[in-house]
């Protein structure tokens, strides 16, 4: 299997034009390309093209399954045979991947230049410095889903899969896209188009692609430049490179209560504040991501099975959201029909993953006293005939301010009697924490059902 390069000729390896000289047999997967004469005019031989299947066939699945069984039947009748198709034979070439993977031949595969050789070197891009990520417009909804650029997208090849790779993009993107057509030929353009006017402005062909700087913010490739600037800190940073898990606890706390600040100080409706939140959250993931910086460092773990880990947890947590997977046992759930479903579900699931003989386990003992009574309060609401947590002997206040009016004048009168309001709360929390246990002891209760 040889490759006739991008364009003309000219750029056909020596190695596929020796190969070409050395069958007499020779397989051409289109006639359209403007090197397919080197493969009829190159020494002599015969020369069969394979276009009738794209006119046969009713798709394409058709057309690269009539073209394997053609040219395998043909090798098997005359010992060896040669393929030639357009461009490299690694690169985007169906057929040859199917023949790779065929048993009833033996392949033999000759390296040439693809269509990507000469769009790099027209974009003046270096793909591996800018990260390009290219994909088959023909899978484009798939392939480049939550992709944010660079993109080349290859086999823009006519007007519907065009009008499919535009109609897929939710959020277009403000700058022009580059149209690369025909590369290295006489009649090579390369033009900059708007997104939106693509369809009425281009006739696409099958020497067409797409060049497509961003989508919009790109996320993947920031994230991976600020962990690499952690990594670095790490090396050539003396303070960074002395800090541990417990030495940065204090820093977590710090910039966590930071976030909160700045949430307290944002306006949903105006967005006011945003940029303080923004910063602060920046600074929170520091955090994260020097941990996981220092677990890599000690060949624990590091930030990609962090993220892994969270998506994981979070879609097996979620099962009124996405499918479960084959063989989960999601029959103990409830209905999910409001928030508090959710929630109950959540502590369910959480119960059997972590294997706990109580709802009530894995409330971090750090936590405030009044978190740590809203949890025990929530959980335990989720269990049938629980008992109740002591009743509020006052009317309670509809809303935020007249609730935080109540609470600070407990913790003052408790204050006022010598009494502290922090561990009086726990000890309160703790005894309520002993009855749920002890129900679910004697009724071997599971969870919310």
């Amino acid at each position: 299997m040889v490759g006739l390069g991008p364009a003309g000729p000219g750029l056909c390896t020596t190695a596929t034009l020796t190969a070409v000289a050395d069958h007499d047999h020779r397989y051409l997967r289109t006639a359209r390309h403007p090197a397919a004469s080197v493969v009829d005019g190159h020494g002599s031989g015969q020369v069969t093209t394979l276009d009738h299947h794209y006119e046969s066939s009713h798709d394409f699945a058709a057309v690269y399954a009539g073209i394997v069984d053609e040219v395998v039947d043909g090798a098997v009748r005359h010992g060896r045979v040669l393929y030639a198709v357009p461009g490299s034979p690694a690169v985007a070439e169906h057929t040859v991947e199917l023949l790779l993977a065929d048993d009833r031949v033996d392949v033999d595969l000759v390296p040439a230049l693809s269509f990507l050789d000469l769009a790099w070197v027209r974009l003046g891009v270096d793909p591996l410095a800018t990260g390009v990520r290219v994909v088959d417009a023909h899978r484009f909804a798939v392939e480049a889903a939550g992709q944010r650029g660079p993109l080349l997208v290859a086999q823009v090849d006519s007007a519907s899969v065009l009008a499919d790779v535009v109609a897929s993009v939710d959020d277009p993107p403000d700058e022009p896209v580059v149209v690369l057509q025909g590369l290295g030929a006489d009649d090579e353009r390369i033009v900059e188009v708007a997104w939106d006017d693509l369809p009425s402005t281009l006739e696409p062909d099958h020497l067409t692609s797409l060049w497509v700087p961003r989508l919009a913010a790109p996320i993947a490739a920031e994230l991976q430049r600020f962990a690499d600037l952690v990594a670095e800190l790490r090396l050539r940073c003396p303070w960074d490179a002395e800090q541990t898990h417990t030495t940065l606890r204090p820093h977590l706390l710090e910039e966590a209560h930071e976030v909160l600040e700045a949430l307290d100080a944002f306006d949903e409706a105006s967005g006011e504040g945003s940029g303080a939140l923004e910063e602060e959250l920046g600074d929170l993931l520091f955090q994260v991501v020097f941990h996981a910086r220092i677990a890599a460092d000690d060949g624990r773990f590091d930030l990609a099975d962090v993220a892994r880990g969270i998506h994981d947890k979070l879609r097996h947590r979620h099962p009124h959201v996405f499918p479960p997977e084959p063989g989960e046992d999601t029959d103990a759930l409830r209905p999910v029909s409001d928030s508090g479903d959710v929630l109950a579900n959540w502590d369910a699931i959480k119960q059997a993953e972590k294997g706990r003989d109580s709802v009530l386990d894995g409330i971090p003992p750090t936590l405030p006293a009044l978190a740590v009574a809203q949890k025990v309060a929530r959980r335990a609401g989720g269990l049938d005939g629980a008992p109740l947590p002591p009743a509020a002997p006052l009317d309670l206040p509809g809303d935020d301010r007249g609730l935080g009016d109540l609470l600070l004048g407990l913790a003052a009168s408790a204050r006022s009697v010598g009494l502290d309001a922090e561990d009086a709360l726990r000890g309160a929390v703790a005894r309520y924490s002993a009855e749920v246990r002890a129900h679910e002891a004697r009724h071997d209760d599971p969870g919310p059902t």
